[in-house]
């Protein structure tokens, strides 16, 4: 297994891929190709989540009006129940996530 193969990406949809199972803590790899969340949508969690940008570039948008532009190598916490949402994110190349779901806070 690798985290940047990028052979099963196929299709214009977003690719989330489970790392192990979940049980209680849930860690997954995510590949973006120019997704974003559609207008309108708030993702509103009821785990925290860790998430780092392994490749590529992306922007964060919350509610709150509060942005937060994504580079590789960047990572950050967004606590349970504070609604965002995924912008925009890069084709070329690709958006590569990491990210854990969990009680962190």
């Amino acid at each position: 297994m690798n985290l940047f193969d990028l052979s099963l990406i196929s299709g214009n949809e977003e690719f989330i891929e489970p790392l192990i199972p979940d049980r209680g803590i849930a860690i997954e790899r995510i590949v973006s190709t120019g997704q974003a969340s559609p207008e309108g949508h708030w993702y509103n969690q009821k785990r925290d989540e860790w998430v780092a940008l392994l490749q590529g570039d992306a922007g964060l948008v919350w509610e709150n009006g509060k942005t937060l532009q994504m580079k590789a190598g960047d990572w950050v916490v967004i606590p349970a129940g504070e609604r965002h949402r995924v912008d925009w994110t890069s084709k070329q190349p690709p958006c590569i996530w990491l990210a854990v779901h969990g009680k962190i806070s």
